[in-house]
């Protein structure tokens, strides 16, 4: 859309006006050289040339006009607002389109209230046929009565800055949180250069920020607007100007290999163009990337983009989330919550308090986003509000912001969250991968599976010199957990999440067992009905990792075990845990493993892991195992 300009209103422009022009010789000749400075854009001596036009001649009302006008485009609202109220005191009958900046004035300062009867004014009286004028008019119209209901219903909001441990006498702004909570990024401003620093949170308290890494940090560009991913292994950042680069600002991204952080490289095209690209957010599941773009195509001047990694490694052309989203203004700082499915952005375009608020949309399972919530009142004021992050466990949002008491020049800021804004709730699974009998770290890939949509949500491989994961999983879903290395048994394990699990992460050590005649596995994912042998549809990703397996190690032989709890009689159980190890070596056959590298036999009740007293150990009992019996 065709953006509207602020001079495109000024009335030195305009020609006809029913403003009181002066005959005081003085203040005339002020006006005159004001109008010289105007043409040249030299707007501070404009101001003060009128200024002393208004002295001569306190019933100048057309110098009063300009001069609101001016400081409106300078975004001085309060001095344009002022300066309109001087001009109208003086009476007349004022074009529509002074009542137009007179309101825009008053709501860049708070005064809804009368901003809705001058921009009401101007809508009903304005003849003009100005498509973009008109609707910027409507939309003032809303945000004036939005903004008047929410300060009838303020939210509980109490501002905490984070201490001096983070901020500094510098502009400290724009953090971002691993899913864990112990380590924050942020941008830190120093002598016009933009770098990344890292604290971590030990005992409660976040630590001195270091610098991040001079691989990523440089003296002679800057870095800003970064996303981490939940486990904190991938950064992706804006970088503008740099030789590489495809446009004023470009994405890149640096992946974390062990405890360094390796070199960025731009994600090249068709993330990054010839246009302005910035604010990366990456999803959780790492595959998802949101950002913000001026390219052609979209709805306004900025608007949030979003382009999805291939299984091939590349991105996929970026799609504009739509009208559900963006609107004919400006979007920004798009924030997508580790639950993977709450994004917080700003925007001047939905109704809200005046210049950009923060807004929350959720996605649902057909991938349509929700209509965008404004945060509030006092979240939202007039003022400007962007570049919100939400803690991973939903209870508060972190943003920047120059206030009174600071400790320098913009600080970081926290709230508490209001219920009905936090995110969906999650849960994480940390550890490390090591050897079982020489306790080595391993490279090993980590996956976790939504067992209801088939999706993965985590897919990643460790360090070999840290061994380290962490993998978000949103509550009340349903996941099966694997870990897999060359040379080594895979481990299974299944996650079935309630909100009893809310912020109760799974902090778990996973010892791999090398391919060895007589070791045993337990598969954690494989589903059966009550006293049915018949596979479940949630079994196929386990069973397919195992099919792998046994592709990629040739001479393995294994033999099935199906085992049971001690409800029922022991021929029953028996018969049902043959019935079940006989469903998986059927599978196996029929994906291309040879029968005579398996057997299968039922145990019944009779190799129990834990005791048989509660369900939860019963459950543990029903399972499915195999033994490798030949390598």
């Amino acid at each position: 859309m065709k953006k509207i300009t602020l001079l495109l209103f000024l009335f030195f422009i305009i020609q006809k006006t029913n403003a009181q022009i002066t005959n005081n010789k003085k203040a005339r000749a002020n006006f005159e050289k004001a109008q010289i400075q105007l043409n040249s854009n030299n707007y501070e001596q404009a101001v003060q040339l009128l200024q002393d036009a208004v002295k001569a001649d306190p019933g100048f009302q057309f110098a009063f006009i300009q001069l609101g006008d001016i400081n409106r485009k300078l975004k001085a609202y309060e001095l344009a607002r002022q300066n309109y109220t001087k001009a109208i005191v003086l009476g007349g009958n004022l074009e529509p389109r002074f009542y137009y900046g007179y309101a825009e004035a008053e709501i860049y300062t708070g005064d809804y209230t009368n901003a809705l009867k001058n921009i009401t004014h101007f809508i009903n009286t304005y003849k003009g046929d100005d498509p973009d004028f008109i609707n910027k008019a409507k939309k003032y119209l809303k945000d004036c009565e939005f903004a008047i209901e929410a300060l009838k219903n303020p939210i509980k909001y109490e501002l905490v800055n984070i201490g001096p441990q983070i901020n500094s006498k510098y502009r400290d702004y724009f953090p971002s949180v691993t899913a864990d909570g112990n380590q924050m990024i942020f941008t830190r401003k120093i002598d016009d250069n933009e770098d990344f620093f890292l604290s971590t949170r030990k005992e409660n308290m976040w630590t001195t920020p270091i610098p991040l890494s001079e691989k990523i940090n440089t003296s002679k560009y800057n870095e800003g607007a970064q996303s981490i991913s939940p486990d904190g292994m991938y950064l992706f950042f804006t970088g503008c100007n740099r030789p590489d680069g495809f446009g004023r600002c470009d994405i890149y991204v640096s992946h974390k290999n062990g405890k360094n952080w390796g070199e960025p490289f731009n994600l090249g095209a068709p993330v990054n163009s010839s246009y302005w690209e910035s604010q990366p957010a990456i999803s959780p599941d790492g595959t998802t990337l949101y950002f913000v773009s001026n390219r052609p195509g979209g709805i306004g001047g900025y608007d949030i983009w979003k382009s999805k990694l291939n299984a091939d490694g590349y991105w996929t052309v970026p799609e504009n989330l739509g009208p559900d989203i963006n609107t004919p203004y400006d979007e920004h700082t798009p924030f997508i919550h580790p639950d993977g499915k709450t994004l917080y952005f700003s925007s001047n375009g939905w109704p809200g308090m005046g210049d950009k608020d923060i807004f929350l949309s959720r996605i649902n399972e057909t991938g349509k986003w929700s209509k965008p919530e404004n945060l509030g009142y006092p979240i939202n004021t007039f003022n400007e509000e962007t570049g919100l992050i939400v803690s991973p466990d939903g209870t508060y949002g972190l943003f920047s912001s120059i206030l009174e008491h600071g400790y320098g020049d913009m600080d970081i800021y926290q709230f508490k969250m209001p219920e009905s804004k936090k995110p969906l709730p999650i849960t994480y699974v940390k550890g490390i991968v090591t050897d079982k009998e020489t306790k080595a770290f391993l490279e090993a890939r980590v996956q976790v599976v939504d067992l209801k949509t088939k999706q993965l949500v985590y897919n990643d491989y460790t360090s070999v010199t840290t061994g380290d994961f962490l993998a978000v999983m949103p509550i009340n879903g349903n996941y099966a957990f694997n870990v897999s290395a060359d040379g080594y048994l895979f481990y299974s394990e299944n996650y079935q999440l309630d909100d009893a699990y809310i912020n109760k992460p799974f902090i778990i050590s996973v010892n791999l067992d090398k391919l060895v005649i007589g070791k045993t596995m337990v598969m954690r994912n494989i589903f059966f009905n009550t006293n049915e042998y018949n596979i479940l549809p949630a079994s196929l990703i386990e069973l397919n990792t195992l099919v792998d397996l046994l592709k990629n190690n040739a001479s393995i032989e294994i033999e099935i075990q199906g085992h049971t709890d001690n409800i029922g009689s022991d021929i029953q159980n028996e018969k049902l845990s043959l019935q079940r190890a006989k469903a998986v070596y059927d599978f196996l056959i029929e994906n291309g493993i040879k029968s005579e590298r398996l057997s299968f036999k039922g145990y019944g009740k009779t190799k129990p892991i834990v005791n048989n007293d509660t369900e939860a150990q019963r459950k543990q009992n029903r399972r499915t195992s195999f033994l490798i019996t030949k390598n």
